[in-house]
C-alpha cells in the first residue's frame, strides 16, 4: 500500500509540473497559503492557442512571441521548444446546421485546412522576441505548445491594425490557454455590433461547446448554443447574434466545453465605435479588479453578472493615483443571479487614469461575480473601443509582449488600502538588439498607478514587459495599453496582465507518505 501510494505521489508531481495542475494559493496569499511540504517547480509544457486575426482585406497582423529568462534546461539538458501551427477553419457556421454525430458546428461547414503548414514565430531562447507578420485576409487560427526553458511564461501576442471598414481599429490579444470555461461579460447580440466568439480546439480529438447567453431578464440562448463541434486543430467561428432571436446590447457569454477543452475570445465590431478584442474575464469571485482605465476615457460602461445562485451586492470604487474614490451616484450595485447588469460610468476617470474594484457590500458575502468594462477614447466620428475584463492578480509573474519604441502604458493597481505592492518591471532586450532595462515602482494600497514603462536601451524592434511582485508586496493587478492612432482616431487595445502561471506548487513525496505511516 505504501509502495503503490509513493508511485502515486510522484505521479502527481511530474504531471503538475507538466501540466500546471497543482495546489494553487489564494490569490491574496502567495505561497504562504501552500500546502506543507510543498515546492515550487516550473512548469514544463505550456500551450496557447490564437484566433484568426482579421478577414479585412485592409488589415494587418503581427505576432510576437516571448518567454522570459529564468528557467533551468532540463535533466535532459534540451532547452525546450515554442511554436504555433496554422489550424483548419470550420467555415459559414453560426452554432446553426444539419447534426452531424453529437455537435453542429462542423456540420454547418466543412472544414478549411490551412493553406501553410510551417510554424509561425516559432522562439529558440528566452529573454528575446520574435516577430512575424501577415496581411492576408485568410490568416488561419494558430495552435501550439513550448516545453522546456521556454515554457513558464510563454506569451504570444496578436495585434491587428485596420486601417478601414467596419471592422476598422487596433485590435489586440494575448492568445490564450486551453480551458473547459470561459466568462465573457460585455458581448452584444444588438444590430450595431457583430460579436464571433472564436472556439479553437488544440488537441487531436471533436470537442463539444455549449455557449450560454445571459441578458438583463436571465437566459437568452436556445437549443442554437448547444453541442458545437470544433473538430481537432481547427477552429470554429460562431456568430452571437445567430443563438438568439432577441438583440441585447449588454449580454454575458459563457462558453462550457463540455468534452475536450478549446481557447476562446471574442471578437466584437461596432458600426460606429470600431473593433477589438474582448479576452475571457477572470473566473467568477466576490471581488474583482479591472485594471487600466485611460485617463482620457470619453466613456466607460461596466457590465457585470452573478452566475451563482445568489444576488450580488457590490461596493463599486475607483483607485486613483491618490486613493479609491466611489462614483457619484454609484455606491453600491446590486445584481440579480444570472442576469446581466450594465451600467454607463460616463466619463469616469476625468482625466486621471485609473482602475474599477468591485467589492461585496457585506464583507462576508461570498456570491461569485464576473464583470468587464468597455472603454470608449475620442468623440463623434472619431471614437474608438476598447475593453477590460476582471483580471486575476500578478503572484508570481505576468508578461506583455508587442511593446515599441512609444505607445505602451502600464496600469499597475494595489486595491487593498494598507497592502502596498511593490512591482519590478523588465524591458526585455529587442526582437531586433538593445539591452534589457528595470525599474522597480510602489504602489500604495488603494491606489492606481499609469506608467510608461522602461525601455531597452538600443533598442530595436518590438520588446516584451514582465511584471514581478516583490517578495512582501502586498496584492497587484495589470494591464497595458497599446496606443497607434490611425488617421485622428485614437486607436487603442489593452491587455490584462495575469499571472502567467509559469510555476506550480507541487507536494514533496516525503511530506505525502509521512501521512500514510499510520
Amino acid at each position: 500500500m505504501k509502495r503503490t501510494m509513493m508511485s502515486l505521489i510522484g505521479v502527481a508531481v511530474a504531471l503538475a509540473a507538466v501540466t500546471g495542475v497543482a495546489a494553487v494559493a489564494a490569490p491574496d496569499g502567495g505561497d504562504r497559503d501552500a500546502p506543507r511540504g510543498s515546492s515550487r517547480l516550473p512548469v514544463q509544457r505550456s500551450a496557447l492557442l490564437c484566433p484568426a486575426p482579421t478577414s479585412s482585406e485592409v488589415g494587418e497582423t503581427a505576432y510576437t512571441a516571448f518567454a522570459p529568462k529564468g528557467a533551468a534546461a532540463g535533466a535532459d539538458g534540451k532547452k525546450g521548444t515554442a511554436e504555433l501551427l496554422p489550424a483548419g477553419t470550420v467555415r459559414d457556421t453560426g452554432g446553426k446546421g444539419k447534426k452531424n454525430g453529437k455537435g453542429k458546428g462542423a456540420a454547418a461547414g466543412q472544414t478549411v485546412a490551412p493553406r501553410d503548414t510551417k510554424p509561425v514565430v516559432p522562439l529558440q531562447e528566452a529573454g528575446k522576441p520574435v516577430t512575424a507578420t501577415t496581411d492576408s485576409p485568410d490568416a488561419p487560427a494558430l495552435v501550439g505548445a513550448a516545453d522546456g526553458t521556454l515554457a513558464p511564461g510563454w506569451t504570444v501576442q496578436q495585434t491587428s491594425s485596420v486601417a478601414a471598414g467596419a471592422g476598422r481599429g487596433l485590435l489586440g490579444l494575448s492568445c490564450t490557454t486551453p480551458d473547459t470555461t470561459f466568462w465573457f461579460p460585455g458581448v452584444s447580440t444588438a444590430t450595431d455590433r457583430q460579436d464571433y466568439v472564436h472556439l479553437t480546439n488544440p488537441d487531436a480529438t471533436p470537442a463539444v461547446v455549449d455557449l450560454e447567453l445571459h441578458g438583463k431578464d436571465g437566459s437568452l440562448a436556445g437549443s442554437a448554443g448547444e453541442d458545437i463541434s470544433v473538430p481537432p486543430h481547427a477552429t470554429v467561428p460562431v456568430l452571437l447574434s445567430t443563438l438568439t432571436t432577441t438583440p441585447t446590447t449588454n449580454a454575458s457569454l459563457h462558453v462550457v466545453a463540455r468534452e475536450g477543452r478549446v481557447g476562446a475570445a471574442v471578437q466584437a465590431s461596432d458600426s460606429k465605435l470600431g473593433s477589438d478584442w474582448l479576452p475571457p474575464a477572470a473566473d467568477p469571485s466576490p471581488s474583482v479588479v479591472l485594471p487600466g482605465v485611460p485617463k482620457d476615457a470619453t466613456s466607460v460602461r461596466l457590465v457585470a453578472l452573478a452566475p451563482g445562485e445568489s444576488d450580488a451586492d457590490l461596493k463599486v470604487q475607483l483607485a486613483t493615483p491618490t486613493g479609491l474614490i466611489t462614483p457619484a451616484g454609484l455606491e453600491t450595485l446590486h445584481l440579480k443571479s444570472g442576469m446581466t447588469t450594465a451600467v454607463d460610468l460616463k466619463d469616469l476617470t476625468k482625466g486621471e487614469a485609473g482602475s474599477l474594484v468591485l467589492t461585496p457590500s457585506d464583507g462576508d458575502s461570498k456570491a461569485p461575480v464576473t464583470a468587464a468594462l468597455r472603454v470608449t477614447r475620442g468623440k463623434g466620428a472619431k471614437q474608438e473601443m476598447a475593453f477590460i475584463p476582471a483580471t486575476r492578480p500578478v503572484e508570481k509573474r505576468a508578461t506583455a509582449a508587442d511593446n515599441r519604441d512609444r505607445g505602451s502604458t502600464l496600469s499597475l493597481v494595489a486595491p487593498e488600502k494598507g497592502k502596498d505592492a511593490k512591482v519590478k518591471v523588465t524591458a526585455s532586450a529587442g526582437s531586433g538588439g538593445g539591452t534589457p532595462a528595470t525599474k522597480t515602482y510602489t504602489v500604495k494600497g488603494g491606489t492606481s498607478l499609469d506608467v510608461e514603462p522602461p525601455r531597452p536601451q538600443g533598442l530595436k524592434g518590438t520588446y516584451a514587459l514582465t511584471v514581478e511582485p516583490e517578495p512582501g508586496s502586498g496584492p497587484v493587478h495589470a494591464a497595458r495599453m497599446l496606443a497607434r492612432p490611425q488617421g485622428g482616431v485614437p486607436a487603442f487595445t489593452v491587455q490584462p496582465l495575469p499571472d502567467d502561471r509559469g510555476s506550480v506548487l507541487v507536494p514533496t513525496a516525503g511530506q505525502d507518505l509521512s501521512v500514510l505511516t499510520n
